[in-house]
């Protein structure tokens, strides 16, 4: 996306803005229970209850991007997670535009600089393989951050810290969902390959050592690749090894 690009609401997808609330993310599943019609965003001013991959704590921040897309994708439940990469693209771009400087943490963190200023985060309910429904969950610090907890390689910041522009959530919201648009759309059409290049352009230490922690276990290896299901590739002292799901520490 190049800086300055116009970007406008993309249509035929709803979008109903709430004062206050739990999460959007909840929100997205009690409306999608209800049988909401969809596309559907759903952004707060504020949420009391956000959270995080994993079940952590997305900490609020006045002035910052609270949203979740409702979807019913028809697609099998295990091709649902390359929306993730569109939605972290779609964030990168935003910021792009906006003069700072992104880079993708797989698997679903989009940096600003040195730092965390945003999560994208998927749930779903579905059977037989086949999901019901979906929920993009976008977090975007674009005028503050919450302190630093020491624990990540790469502390929290905010668009207005970064890149010194002030961006509203209403604004924000608009380009980022323009943009997610046109990449599902491109999955729908051309399947992973495209959405997988852009995202390796701005990978984070592609071909630099990093650790992948699972529930499991810990591996080290060097950042190597993004399978066409969306996986980690590590080359590691054993071989490569493909990772699904981890949390990822730069070295």
């Amino acid at each position: 996306m190049r800086p300055g690009l116009a970007v406008v609401w993309p249509h035929g997808v709803g979008l109903v803005v709430l004062d206050e609330i739990d999460s959007t993310n909840e929100e997205a599943r009690r409306r999608a229970l209800a049988g909401a019609e969809t596309p559907l965003w759903i952004r707060a001013r504020r949420q009391v209850a956000g959270r995080g991959r994993q079940g952590r704590v997305w900490t609020e921040g006045d002035g910052n991007l609270y949203a979740t897309l409702l979807m019913r994708p028809g697609m099998p439940a295990s091709g649902s997670a390359l929306l993730s990469f569109a939605a972290c693209i779609a964030v990168a771009e935003f910021f792009e535009a906006h003069g700072g400087r992104a880079a993708l943490k797989w698997p679903n963190d989009p940096l600003l600089g040195c730092g965390k200023a945003a999560g994208v985060l998927l749930e779903s309910a579905g059977r037989a393989g086949k999901l019901d429904w979906l929920a993009i969950g976008v977090g975007v610090n674009l005028v503050s951050a919450p302190a630093a907890d020491g624990a990540s390689s790469h502390p929290p910041t905010s668009l207005l810290e970064e890149a010194g522009v002030r961006v509203s959530a209403e604004d924000a919201l608009t380009s980022i969902a323009a943009r997610l648009a046109y990449w599902a759309s491109l999955l729908a059409a051309e399947g992973f390959a495209p959405i997988r290049e852009a995202w390796l352009a701005r990978a984070a230490r592609l071909g630099e050592r990093i650790e992948a922690r699972t529930p499991r276990e810990n591996v080290t290896g060097v950042f190597e690749d993004v399978d066409v299901e969306g996986a980690l590739v590590l080359g590691t002292a054993n071989g490569r090894r493909r990772i699904h799901a981890a949390d990822i520490y730069f070295r």
